[in-house]
């Protein structure tokens, strides 16, 4: 019988005999090799808007741990309110980054949401390359987005006070 390993960021399950973590994200050895795998995508998509920060930002705020530097939280789901609720592509959403870096910041500590997610990294790759990816994408990084639905103020706040 083969065992089951389950991402402790998503929830996905896959094969695995053993709980190995990623050191930075709250992650499987296994979901980090396929976001790997989606990274490679999209850097080599030739997509000027780079969707491939969308997928930085929704991997990143679904797998917030103990061991996830707060910046990377915020600034994952700050990626995500700029691109879903307020249109900005991915490479505008870089651009705001870089700017919000630029001042040094004690970042908020949030915890990850306690819900399932309905979509992860793996349902963006098995979606046909071309816009049936990009459409999973994006509803994977709304899938994550509404599962962060206690700091949606917060993040507003701060996109508000920050960017220009």
């Amino acid at each position: 019988m083969t065992q089951r390993e389950v991402c402790p960021g998503c929830g996905m399950e896959h094969p695995g005999e053993k709980h190995s973590l990623h050191d930075r994200y709250n992650a499987t050895e296994a979901c980090w090799g396929l976001y790997g795998e989606l990274s490679a995508y999209y850097m080599t998509y030739g997509d000027i808007t780079f969707k491939h920060q969308h997928s930085v930002d929704a991997y990143g705020a679904q797998h917030t741990g103990d061991a996830t530097a707060a910046i990377t939280t915020v600034f994952s789901l700050i990626g995500l309110y700029l691109a879903l609720e307020q249109g900005r592509t991915g490479r505008q959403v870089q651009l705001a980054h870089m700017e919000l870096g630029k001042r040094k910041t004690n970042w908020p500590k949030w915890n990850a949401p306690d819900q399932l997610y309905r979509r992860t990294v793996l349902d963006v790759l098995q979606a046909e390359p071309g816009a049936p990816r990009d459409s999973m994408q994006r509803e994977w990084m709304q899938d994550v987005w509404d599962a962060w639905a206690s700091v949606h103020d917060e993040i507003r706040r701060i996109c508000a006070e920050r960017l220009a």
